[in-house]
């Protein structure tokens, strides 16, 4: 094992790796209870039954995805990264996806099954460097800030502190409700950890925020905190149903901006987290990952997987940093992290004390990480500027990631073929501007 995971060369030892698969679990733990409370659309009020996701099934199907993700990350690249469920991609599948373009939950997991497969052969052909290579770099830092703001503008609304107004459409709600002043508190509470630099910062957020409610009356306290391993049953293999039951709803070009929106997100903020985690854990060689073609395949793998369990697109964690500033530096803390997971299976009761008050706060501070990257585009140059800042604003403003991600896809080939750049476009995103015209003409 030793010497597999090379830990005389990285300087490690089990210890080391053991603290930090724990730190890396504790600091994405959060998705646990965030992931199935968003994709069941919990906090939206008098929805069809039809339209929500089942909790428990979810809440499984998210930790037997990450754990996977997790396992084959560790034992194929080798490096000390958890996987889960994404935050902002969750987001996309069901408040656009299903909430808004109205299409069946069933169908948008084929749609990450499909996104994930696409990854695999792109991975698997060597592809990816053509795509990734495609994209600015100013847009993908737009899309991830975009994420951010709407992720924040989800937080926020849950939280009660902005509601709908009907003469300013957004509003400020009443800040002495007391579910609102619940989501306050865990807001403060949220912000002091992190700022302390205290590792699972938002996790433990969540969980002194939620005793908080019990203890104020807020929530109801749970019947137990050991349970039953809820089933898979009403989501699992549900992605490949689709297909063959309701192809009219798989196969349309409103899917097809829907795959591409997954495919994109996931491909690129995986490839993110890849650098950033090897930089900082010092794994990179001559400016080029090792190893990444392995790191790409468990990541697409662990997408696939997911949406036959059902649960949303499955991707590599920022949070991972966390556990590599407590000293992990090899896969063997990833198997640490992918054994927690399957743990926390036994602590689905525990879900019940996690109300929208108590998620709100954790959506808001992962917002206030993701819009990190605006400092990273260039907005002295009006051609850079304009499609970046149409994609970061339209994510909200319009509540739809694929919406925000079209709006500046189409703008970029247009400003900077006036500015007379024409000859740096790519390919690529001329075939992506044609696709995100045709989606425009058939939204109307």
């Amino acid at each position: 094992m030793k010497n597999y995971f090379q830990f005389q060369e990285l300087g490690t030892n089990y210890r080391r790796e053991f603290i930090g698969g724990l730190t890396t679990f504790l600091s994405m733990a959060y998705i646990l209870i965030v992931n199935p409370l968003t994709l069941s659309l919990a906090d939206v009020p008098d929805l069809p039954e039809a339209m929500m996701m089942d909790k428990g099934a979810v809440f499984t199907a998210t930790a037997i995805a990450a754990a996977i993700g997790s396992l084959l990350m560790g034992l194929l690249a080798k490096y000390p990264i958890g996987l889960a469920p994404g935050m902002g991609l969750n987001a996309f599948f069901a408040y656009t996806v299903v909430l808004t373009y109205g299409i069946p939950w069933q169908s948008a997991l084929t749609g990450v099954l499909f996104s994930g497969i696409i990854f695999i052969l792109l991975t698997l052909t060597g592809a990816r460097e053509k795509v990734i290579n495609s994209i600015p770099a100013e847009l993908k830092y737009a899309v991830g800030a975009g994420i951010g703001l709407f992720i924040t503008f989800i937080g926020l609304k849950n939280a009660g502190i902005i509601t709908d107004n009907e003469a300013v459409l957004v509003g400020l709600g009443d800040l002495t409700a007391g579910p609102t002043l619940l989501s306050i508190f865990g807001i403060f509470l949220t912000v002091i950890l992190m700022t302390r630099g205290i590792n699972g910062g938002i996790f433990i957020g969540m969980i002194i925020t939620a005793m908080a409610g019990v203890m104020t009356g807020l929530i109801e306290p749970p019947k137990s905190v050991v349970g039953p391993i809820p089933s898979l049953e009403p989501t699992f293999g549900v992605a490949l149903e689709s297909i063959f039951q309701s192809p009219a709803e798989v196969f349309t070009l409103q899917m097809l901006v829907v795959v591409l929106t997954f495919l994109f997100v996931d491909f690129f903020d995986t490839a993110g987290t890849l650098v950033a985690v090897a930089n900082q854990a010092g794994l990179m060689k001559g400016n080029k990952l090792p190893r990444a073609g392995k790191a790409l395949l468990a990541d697409s793998c662990a997408t696939v997987a997911g949406a036959l369990l059902g649960t949303s697109t499955t991707t590599s964690y920022i949070e991972s940093s966390a556990g590599v500033a407590a000293g992990a530096r090899t896969g063997f803390a990833a198997i640490v992290t992918a054994g927690f997971f399957l743990v926390s299976l036994l602590f689905f009761p525990l879900l019940e004390v996690v109300t929208a008050s108590v998620t709100a706060p954790a959506l808001i501070i992962v917002g206030v990480l993701m819009v990190s990257s605006l400092g990273k585009i260039d907005w002295a140059k009006f051609e850079i500027a304009v499609p970046a800042f149409l994609t970061i604003i339209s994510m909200p403003l319009t509540y739809s990631i694929a919406t925000g991600i079209a709006i500046g896809f189409i703008f970029y080939p247009i400003t900077m073929i006036v500015k007379g750049r024409g000859k740096e476009i790519h390919p690529i995103m001329y075939f992506l501007f044609s696709v995100f015209i045709l989606y425009f003409i058939f939204l109307a």
